[in-house]
């Protein structure tokens, strides 16, 4: 928090000077005025440059999922049991165990304290409260239903988290696989094939094809190794700052929804988000457009979200959400019958609920096929360089009697 300097005079009207740290201005004036000090001049402290290193913000603890659920099922019970918002929030920062939200929600006591709403002192932490999360506060607010709202929240963030895991879960095992072979073809290129090249040349043996490509490519390698390491740490570091660039970033989350195997999970499963954040958010009473431009960014696709926010302009001239769902070519039948069904009925929230549910059961069961179907590939993959080892090492091998005798 920003350190304030300040100016103020006391009830006898002495002056009093010193500093404060507060979220803003606001807070400082309220602070004080609430110590019975009148506030005169409240300005942000001038302080000089250290030489002193803090070293407890380069390690700041990040405030995981597990926390934000944690956190969210703490609200629904306080707020459902009647407890002030103030004391709720104090009694929070000072129970949570993460020091980095322990300090948010020390900050957002103070907003509050400062006469900010709930919705305003969580959106002053983009980095821990998404602008869904936040949205939702908001209408929560609103409506008196902020007990309601954290519990729909805990149970999203809670479904989300597991659909992650088991994707991490069954990508762990390829992932591990792939790594030890890349290992392995490094140190046969690096250390067993010169080995061999030695001994195929002492007996000045005619060398098969295969062998010779791989003596090549190992000598290569041998040779050039530092320069080829550079390249590869050099295209690693181009295509991260290309994806962090907004048209790498849209490239790439385009490409995502069309990857072999995982790309079908991916589509599947960001469906099954827009079904349940539409859900949610329409259920709440969040206005059409704002429910789209909130649930949009909440998916955490750009080019997704291009195509959500496309459908903006078709409903502010009045077409159905069906219609202009189906322009964006982003949704399978059942969305589409799903959205016209609840149109006409008056239950689009309910609809799309039954949505999410189908899509998130069809994803957890293809997350548990997946393994089973990169596994074929891998054996196809081991299978592969296994194979053109034999050729290239051990196929000379056989002819060595043969040119010792002569």
């Amino acid at each position: 928090m920003p350190l304030f300097q300040y100016k103020a005079r006391g009830n006898r009207g002495d002056a009093i000077e010193g500093t404060i740290e507060a979220v803003s201005a606001d807070a400082v004036a309220s602070q004080l005025l609430e110590s019975g000090v009148t506030p005169i001049d409240i300005r942000i402290a001038q302080t000089g440059a250290s030489t002193e290193i803090d070293f407890s913000k380069l390690f700041v603890e990040k405030v995981t999922d597990t926390d934000i659920i944690q956190f969210s099922r703490q609200m629904h019970s306080l707020t459902k049991a009647g407890v002030p918002m103030l004391s709720a929030m104090h009694g929070l920062s000072q129970s949570t165990k993460n020091p980095t939200l322990a300090e948010a929600i020390t900050n957002i006591t103070l907003s509050l304290e400062s006469g900010r709403d709930l919705a305003t002192s969580f959106n002053e932490h983009p980095k821990i409260f998404s602008l869904f999360y936040v949205s939702m506060i908001r209408i929560g607010e609103t409506t008196g239903q902020l007990d309601v709202i954290f519990d729909q929240l805990a149970r999203y963030l809670e479904r989300d988290k597991r659909t992650r895991d088991q994707i991490k879960s069954a990508l762990r095992y390829p992932s591990f696989v792939l790594i030890a072979i890349a290992i392995a073809i490094a140190v046969i290129n690096l250390f067993v094939i010169p080995a061999f090249a030695g001994v195929f040349a002492r007996f000045q043996a005619e060398l098969p094809l295969p062998t010779r490509i791989l003596m090549a490519i190992s000598e290569f390698s041998v040779t050039y190794w530092p320069q080829l390491l550079g390249v590869l740490v050099v295209i690693l570091l181009g295509i991260r700052h290309y994806i962090n660039t907004d048209e790498g970033r849209y490239r790439w989350d385009k490409f995502k929804l069309r990857l072999p195997l995982a790309g079908d999970i991916i589509y599947r499963a960001t469906l099954a988000r827009f079904s349940r954040l539409f859900s949610m958010s329409i259920k709440a009473g969040v206005p059409l457009i704002t429910a789209l431009t909130v649930v949009a960014k909440a998916l955490d696709n750009t080019y997704v979200e291009e195509r959500l926010l496309g459908m903006q302009t078709g409903i502010e001239r009045g077409e159905s959400i069906t219609r202009t769902a189906s322009a964006t070519g982003m949704f399978d039948a059942l969305v589409l019958q799903m959205m016209a069904v609840g149109e006409e009925t008056g239950s689009i929230d309910t609809l799309l609920g039954e949505v999410a549910e189908f899509y998130e059961a069809e994803v957890e069961n293809d997350i548990d096929k997946l393994s089973a179907r990169i596994e074929p590939i891998l054996t196809v993959v081991i299978a592969g360089i296994v194979l053109v080892l034999a050729l290239g090492v051990f196929l000379p091998m056989w002819n060595l009697g043969e040119v010792a005798i002569k």
